[in-house]
């Protein structure tokens, strides 16, 4: 993914995550975005408690960060079973959902190891528009429909 187009739109109208449906389309449709654009969220991975015993050394704010399709560890480390109880989710979160899907009202993912009980939050932290062409393989002009004369 490209750095050139990737901007991050934090607090705009556009980004207003607890709104209806119908108030976010028409939000989406006064936003200035070319056919070829979309927008994701950039996420935080964040340990929010350890509960019980944690072998990997897993601390109270330990955090991934998502942004588009690369993560980067802050801290150095990130327990690998904890992180792949989230990676299924996090494409999901990335994205906006109606105001009454559980991803937009459940944040919260445990490690799966029972006798540590690490709880993770993922927290939206800002908003990046994308083009297509720099996320698929596939060129957006090749999957558009011809207009109609």
């Amino acid at each position: 993914m490209g750095t050139t187009h990737a901007t991050i739109r934090k607090g705009t109208a556009c980004c207003a995550p607890t709104i209806h449906q119908t108030k976010m389309d028409e939000l989406l449709e006064n936003c200035p975005m070319n056919d070829d654009q979309f927008e994701l969220y950039d996420l935080a991975l964040v340990v929010e408690a350890i509960e019980g015993h944690c072998t990997c050394s897993m601390a109270v704010g330990n955090t991934v960060l998502v942004r588009g399709g690369k993560i980067s560890v802050p801290g150095g480390e990130f327990c690998l079973y904890a992180l792949q109880a989230a990676i299924p989710l996090l494409p999901a979160k990335q994205r906006r959902n109606h105001p009454a899907d559980w991803m937009e009202t459940d944040a919260r993912v445990t490690c799966p190891d029972p006798a540590c009980r690490l709880i993770m939050r993922i927290d939206r932290v800002g908003r990046r528009t994308l083009h297509h062409d720099d996320v698929s393989p596939v060129p957006w002009q090749q999957i558009q429909p011809p207009d109609e004369p």
